[in-house]
Formats: structure tokens, sequence, C-alpha cells
């Protein structure tokens, strides 16, 4: 697996001109250390502020949820400071109308409690001699005992799922296409536990938030347990520390119980900012030593035994493969939240009763081998690049032929689709039937990875019994901004037909990213300009070389207008990230004061109205409502107080925020300082974002190609697969089904 070193002089500055593709240089920028590494810790503001390292341990190993160089997530980003208020007078006393963020997260509550009523609905007693026997039988149980607030017999407990069920329980009333936002704290609250915050010595300002985490409660719980600050986003247990020693005095100790038990949850919550939904008991039980606290083990058995968590067993095989001497594996034990460990099984077991919804396959003509999957199974997975997305959508072609209801949702704005959040939202899509379920026949998901386990359970269990689902999405790229890798999940339990496309990308770019793919950086003939490698010695020389390619050189030699060039770089810090990047292009193509808190009109900006979602939109005017946008085809009003926190200029975006879209020209920037950031799905992924035309601004020598061949995704401690599994199995088992 070797790549050739190319001729520094093959690629000019400022004038793309052909070049090999494997871009090697030998010039090698050097530069300060970036702000983040993969493994750094989540900083204090959010999932989407930079990461940066100190000195408390990482509770799991990093997964691909967003931790690039500088950056905590993928579309969830800090706010950019020193900008003004938006507009030039004060907020006026209309009232603002309900944004796509709160009407999103409104529905997606209506989703998540109707999930879990329908999961209580399934929670029977395990009955003796039933799926289960033995110990099996006992451990599940124990499950159902903590669940319903009693003590667990023992320590770890199984997780056997239920058999897929084949009658869909009555569903909620469906959400209304504008749900009202959910009420926030009262202000006597927000009162009550800034003055809390005060005596113990923490900024008042955190006492929004921890009313909203804590509930109208608050105050009194923080005094009776100062630990519960770790609820609030971006607290740290050094801060929790402190605090609750302010309140305590001296017996605010590391040995608390309170303290151990605010620490189990926290880590937990930690490693779902990293895309996992739990945790290996002994990685638990070594970040909670190295917090400081005595007897681990004992203290995780504290929160298990007071249902603060969960604790599954995977691994372990029926007890008559062990009595009949057979080699069941090791147990893994891993723990996790109930809210994804909810999410999970909900998820499976939707999964399931799609896969088992059809006895004998529909007729529908022949076709494809993707429509023929799709006519007989209620559940197929389908992967390819990205010309293979040309696939999923003559299967909506040919099912809206056949009479069918067909809606095909892609993560990003995409033709012919309505994104997940706008389906979920009930702002795009078919809408809802009278049980809360859309009313279609089929769905097909566009970026299958992009789903996290939350939001893919949301629209499994929205699908009605009858319907048919395809999941369908390049492995290669980055996993999803929340908890779980789903796709990689559903794919690996092999529950359902698998098609593969062997539609190949064209040209030298798809040539590339597809050696890529398969950890070879290769060497590709680009007659036409099409890849173009550009070394740099320094963060400096890479911004400005930058700039000269969007507005000068891709545009002179393609005919690509600059505005159609999207710039993608490793993280958003540093002297080549987003920021630095951004301020230097919108100098070059829209200079301008930032009159509207940093923002001019004709500004590239990407909207972020909830954490993983980064819509691409230009700045069109202000006013007293917030700043207006034009973003996929549609005018978005951002409040004033929202600003900040959910627009940042996108001359320049990360491969997170990219992912899902595609522009004419793509210029990815590979500072010296990002090579640590770099790994085979993260360079899949900037570099298939170009549809005609890639150049690498190059600065990282050899660190390129060692990330392709040998730096593979950070992997996710999930659940999924070994549910779905079981299902598959129970029904295999069961006479009749």
């Amino acid at each position: 697996m070797s790549t050739d070193r190319p001729d520094a002089s093959a690629a000019d500055p400022t004038t793309p001109t052909p070049g090999p593709s494997a871009p090697s240089p030998d010039h090698t920028a050097s530069g300060p250390a970036d702000t983040g590494s993969p493994e750094a810790e989540p900083t204090p503001s959010a999932p989407g502020e930079d990461a940066t390292p100190d000195a408390e341990p990482d509770p799991a190993p990093a997964a691909d949820s967003g931790e690039e160089a500088g950056d905590g997530g993928p579309g969830a980003e800090p706010p950019v400071s020193g900008r003004g208020g938006v507009g030039e007078s004060p907020a006026g006393s209309e009232t603002p109308a309900v944004s796509e963020a709160a009407a999103e997260l409104a529905a997606q509550k209506v989703e998540r409690e109707r999930i879990a009523r329908r999961k209580a609905e399934r929670q029977a007693p395990v009955e003796a001699g039933g799926k289960l026997s033995g110990k099996a039988a006992d451990l599940l149980a124990a499950v159902r005992a903590v669940e319903g607030g009693e003590k667990p017999p023992a320590l770890y407990f199984d997780d056997a799922p239920a058999a897929p069920r084949k009658a869909v329980a009555a569903a909620a009333p469906p959400p209304p296409r504008n749900p009202e936002p959910a009420a926030g704290p009262t202000p006597d609250a927000v009162a009550s536990v800034e003055a809390v915050l005060t005596r113990g010595g923490a900024p008042a300002a955190l006492a929004g938030a921890a009313a909203t985490a804590l509930g109208e409660d608050a105050a009194d719980l923080l005094a009776e347990d100062p630990w519960r600050l770790l609820a609030v986003a971006g607290v740290r247990p050094a801060q929790a520390d402190g605090f609750a020693r302010a309140l305590l005095g001296p017996e605010a100790g590391p040995a608390d119980e309170r303290r151990a038990a605010a620490l189990v949850g926290w880590l937990l919550e930690q490693a779902a900012l990293k895309g996992h939904t739990a945790l290996e008991a002994p990685t638990l039980e070594s970040a909670l030593a190295q917090y400081g606290v005595p007897a681990p083990a004992e203290a995780l058995e504290r929160a298990i035994g007071d249902g603060a968590v969960l604790v599954f067993n995977e691994g372990e095989e029926a007890e008559e493969g062990e009595e009949a001497g057979e080699d069941t594996g090791p147990v893994r034990v891993l723990v996790g939240l109930e809210g994804y460990a909810l999410a999970e099984e909900s998820l499976a077991d939707g999964l399931a009763r799609l896969a088992g919804g059809f006895d004998t396959p529909a007729d529908w003509g022949g076709g494809s081998e993707l429509i023929r999957a799709a006519a007989g199974h209620g559940l197929v997975t389908h992967t390819g690049g990205e010309a293979a997305r040309a696939e999923p959508r003559a299967l909506a072609v040919a099912a809206r032929e056949l009479g069918l209801r067909v809606c095909l949702a892609a993560h990003a704005p995409a033709p012919d689709a309505v994104t997940t959040a706008g389906l979920l939202a009930g702002t795009e899509g078919p809408g809802r039937d009278a049980d809360g379920q859309f009313a279609l026949d089929l769905l097909i998901v566009l970026d299958a990875p992009q789903l996290d386990v939350e939001t893919a359970a949301a629209l499994v269990e929205s699908v009605p019994d009858g319907a048919r689902l395809v999941l369908s999405g390049d492995p290669g790229v980055l996993g999803s901004a929340g908890p779980g890798r789903v796709f990689a999940d559903v794919l690996a339990a092999r529950a359902c037909p698998q098609v593969v496309s062997r539609v190949p990308d064209p040209g030298p770019v798809g040539e590339l990213v597809s050696g890529i793919g398969i950890g070879e950086l290769n060497q590709v003939d680009a007659p036409g300009k099409e890849v173009v490698i550009v070394p740099v010695r320094d963060a400096g020389e890479a911004v400005h070389r930058t700039v000269q390619l969007v507005a000068e050189s891709v545009p002179r030699a393609f005919g690509i207008p600059a505005d159609s060039v999207q710039v993608i770089t490793p993280g958003h810090g540093g002297s080549a990230g987003t920021r630095a990047l951004n301020t230097a292009l919108k100098e070059r193509l829209n200079p301008g004061p930032g009159r509207f808190g940093g923002f001019d009109p004709g500004d590239r900006v990407v909207h972020v109205p909830s954490p993983g979602r980064a819509v691409p939109a230009t700045v069109a005017s202000a006013d007293a409502r917030g700043l207006h946008l034009d973003g996929a085809g549609a005018r978005i009003v951002v409040p004033k107080d929202r600003v900040e926190s959910q627009v940042r200029h996108g001359w320049a975006v990360t491969a997170h925020q990219a992912v899902g879209a595609r522009w004419p020209a793509v210029v990815v920037v590979l500072p010296g300082d990002a090579a640590q950031a770099l790994s085979r799905d993260w360079v899949y992924t900037a570099f298939g974002r170009a549809e005609r035309h890639l150049s690498v601004v190059h600065g990282v020598d050899q660190a390129l190609a060692h990330a392709v061949a040998q730096v593979p995704p950070k992997p996710r401690t999930t659940r999924l697969t070994g549910l779905l599994s079981a299902l598959a199995e129970a029904a295999r088992d069961k006479p009749g089904e």
C-alpha cells in the first residue's frame, strides 16, 4: 500500500494544473498543535465547542461523532465571541415565530413519549419456561425489576429482547405542523437556583440551564446534592467539586456517594458525545478511579442498584451451549443510560417488526436488484458511493408508478427529497395519519450513516406496519453527530437483505475516493485538472493559497463561481481552521462591517438549528426579529438571541458539516497542525464532497497517506447489533412466525 511522492512543482498555487492525486509533497508545514485532538474531552460549552485538552481523564475512547481537531461536533458550534446584537434597533414587541429548532425538538419529544409508552406496553414479566430459561430469564427479570424501581438481585443482568411484535399498539395523536416549544423554567425557579449557585461560588449564568436540566426543584436538589450540577452541559467534575466544597464544607470529599453517582452519569453522557451508547464496565470503573473515587466497582454497583444506570451482558450464549462444553465466547458487560438503552431497544424492535412484515414478495415487475429486494421485504439496506444514490431514486420512481406513497429523506437538503429532521418535525414530507404514523408505503432514507440512535428510533417507530423501509448510504463516510452507529450496526447484524451497488463513482475524483475507501491513497490521471495538489509550508501560506484558489484559480480554470466552491478543513480552531479561513474569505469575497451580529447581506453561512445539522444559507437581511437567511429554498429567521450560537460563516466548514452535500468544486485544507485529526473516514468524506474538481492545500507531509492506510474510523460502543441478532433468532425459533 504505497503512495508516490509528487513533484511539488506540479501544482501552481494560483492556477490549478494537472498533478498526481496522492498528495505528499516535499514541503512539510510546521505549526502549533491544534487546539484539540480526537481524544480530547468535550469543552465546557457544549458538544460543538472546540475540543481543548486538559488534565482530566477521558471517560471513553473517542468515537467519530464530530471529534475533529478543534471541532467538538458536526453542526453544534460555539458562540462566536465579539459579535454584537442583530440589527440596529432593540427587539420589538412582536413575538418571534416558533423556530425550526423548537418545532423539531417539540416534535421529537412527542415521538419519544410515544416510544416510551409503546415500550412499556411490551414489557410483560418473563414467564418461566418462556423464551428464556435459567440464568438468562433471571437476569432479564432483574432488568424489569430495576425499571420498576426495585433493587436488582445481582450486579449484572442480561438484555434479552422480546420477540418481534406483529400488532401495532395505539399511538399518540400526530404532532402539529408547528408545535409549541416546551415551556422553560419559571423566573422564580431560576432565581432560586441563582441564589444557590452564588452561595457556592458558581457562575449565576448557569441558573437557567440548571433549572432546565433539573426541573422546578433544581435549587433544593443542588443544595442537597451539589454534584447534580454535572447535569448542566459544560460543567466538569473539578468545577462541581469546588461548588460542593463551598456548600457542604469538609464533608464534601472524593468518597461521597453522591459524587460517585453523579460521575457515573456524567461519564456516560461524555461518552455519548463521542458516539457511544454504552461503556464497558471496566472502562467506566477505570475512569471513576482516575477521578479519585475509592472502590469504583462498588460505586458502580450502587448506581446500578439505585436504577441510575442499566447494565447488560453481551456475548453470553444459552446455558445449553455452556453445558455442552461449547465455546460461548467472552461476555462483555456494558453500562448505559436508560434513555439510550430505551432508544436502541425500541429501534431494534421497530426494525425487526418491519423486517418480518412481508410473508410473500410483491410483484413489481422486475427491475434493478434494489427494486426486487424492496418488493419482497419490509427492511432493506443499500450501500454505495455518490453515484449509487441514483439507485434509491430509481426505486422511488418505480414505486410511485405502482401507485405507492413514497417519501425520500436525506440528511441535508437534496433534490426530490425532504430532510430527515423536517420529516420528523412534521414540516416536510407526507405528514402523519390518525395514529401518528407516516402516511406512506415506502420510506427511503439516504445518508443513513448520519442517523443517530434516537433519531432512528423515532423514525422507525413512525413507519406503519405494512410499509417498507430502505436504508441507503455510504459506509465509508463519517458517522452521526449523536450517539450510536445505526447503519453500521444494521449491516453487521445481517438481519435483512443487503444490496451492494456496483456503480463506481466516475472520473479522477471518484477513482481517488474509491481507493481511499479501501485504505489506498493512489495516484490517478487527471488530464482535465480534476485533482490538484497545492503544497504549503505553514498555516499562513495555507490560508493565502486557499483564498487564491476560491477567488481566482478555480473560477478562471473551470468557470465555477466562487460561491460554488466549498472549503473543508479539519477543525474550527487553529491558524487555518474555519474561523481563520472564513475571516480571510469574507474579506476577499464579501467585505463589510458585519453590522448584523458580525454578518452582512451576501455572506455565506451555516445555520445550525440543532446539534448535527448544518444547513448552508446566505444572509439576506436583518431586523428586530433576527437574522434573515436564504437556505434550502426557504427563508429562515434566526432570532437575535440565537444568532451567536446557531450561525457561522460558511465559506469554510468542517467535514462533519459537509457530509451529505456536494459542490462543483472543493478545496480541502490540511494544515500541519491538523495531522493527528486525520483518519480514513475523514479524508474519504472531505475528498468525496467534490463533483468536478478537488484541490488539496497540503501541509501534512506523510500524515495524509498514514491516515488513509492506518487510521480507520474510531470505534463506537453500541448494543444494536446484538439486539437485532437476538430478535432475528427469536423470530426464527418461534413456531408459526
